[in-house]
């Protein structure tokens, strides 16, 4: 009985690349390995499992509870004679008062709405109205009209808001930047990249990230994992008024969502996660969106 072949560390490797965008079956076909000792590389590797470390940089700190029992005061905002038209004034008012995120105001500006005998979107028309005589000429004004009648999707963004808010407070304490670890790193990694809006030096973003496998994403659960940790933390950002993300971050994004296009599903289950991320993320437009989808399917 002939002796089994060693596998050297460069076979390994091989296999582990081939792996993340081939079949089993395709790899051994390719290296010329029996199927068994391609499954058994890939199990005892760890490489194609999450991974913790990178599970770990690009996580929210931990929320923590305030010792603090002191109420931070509201005030109402005032009422103002804005436009001189007593209901277009009464609703720009009440939508102040939505937008303060106080539950009990916005309840009260809730009640108070529905009492209002004239339609909103006749309102909503005198203000825009409004808006026109008093613009000069600029037709962009009108924008602020935008949605006026639309005052339950106000309330939700403002409660929206003010919970983002609370969580900011909770996770990031007093740091008004809102600063992450993962943000640093990423841009200490791109340090001296081009990442302009729009002409980064994109094969140059990759090569550098790749040099940090440590920080790579095994798997599409990964590249999920951490997509919506940069969702999160722009919101979070954007509730708190803190600046956005760096554009290194943006760009980090947009390296781990070409990754999906590259990473084989480990299951029908990790497949449909990343094509709902699409469908819910309105990104089925997105450059490499039908990489990822062929990538899911084959």
């Amino acid at each position: 009985m002939a002796r089994p072949k060693t596998i050297t560390d460069q076979q390994r490797a091989q296999v582990l690349e081939l792996k993340r965008k081939h079949s089993y079956n395709e790899v051994a076909a390719i290296t010329g390995l029996p199927l068994g000792t391609v499954r058994t590389i890939v199990r005892r590797s760890g490489a194609l499992s999450d991974n913790p470390k990178h599970r770990l940089m690009f996580t929210l700190p931990a929320i923590k509870h305030s010792a603090s029992t002191q109420l931070a005061a509201f005030v109402m905002p005032v009422q103002r004679s804005v436009t001189g038209d007593i209901e277009v004034d009464a609703v720009l008012w009440l939508r102040e008062v939505i937008a303060t995120g106080d539950p009990l105001a916005i309840d009260t500006a809730q009640t108070a709405v529905a009492n209002i005998k004239t339609p909103l979107a006749e309102i909503e028309r005198r203000y825009t109205d409004h808006l026109i005589k008093h613009s000069n000429g600029n037709m962009f004004s009108t924008f602020a009209s935008f949605n006026f009648a639309d005052i339950e999707g106000h309330v939700k963004k403002s409660k929206t808001t003010a919970l983002r808010k609370a969580e900011a407070v909770a996770r990031f304490g007093n740091d008004p930047d809102l600063m992450t670890e993962a943000e640093r790193w990423v841009i200490r990694v791109l340090a001296g990249v081009d990442v302009g809006l729009m002409d980064s030096d994109r094969t140059g973003i990759a090569d550098r990230f790749k040099q940090h496998p440590e920080l790579m994403p095994h798997t599409l659960a990964d590249c999920l994992h951490e997509l919506s940790f940069w969702d999160e933390l722009y919101w979070l950002k954007q509730a708190a008024d803190a600046d956005e993300p760096a554009q290194e971050c943006y760009e980090r994004g947009y390296f781990v969502f070409e990754l999906m296009a590259q990473i084989r599903p480990r299951s029908r289950e990790e497949a449909t996660a990343v094509l709902q991320y699409i469908i819910d993320d309105e990104r089925k437009d997105d450059e490499h969106a039908d990489a990822i989808l062929f990538n899911l399917v084959s």
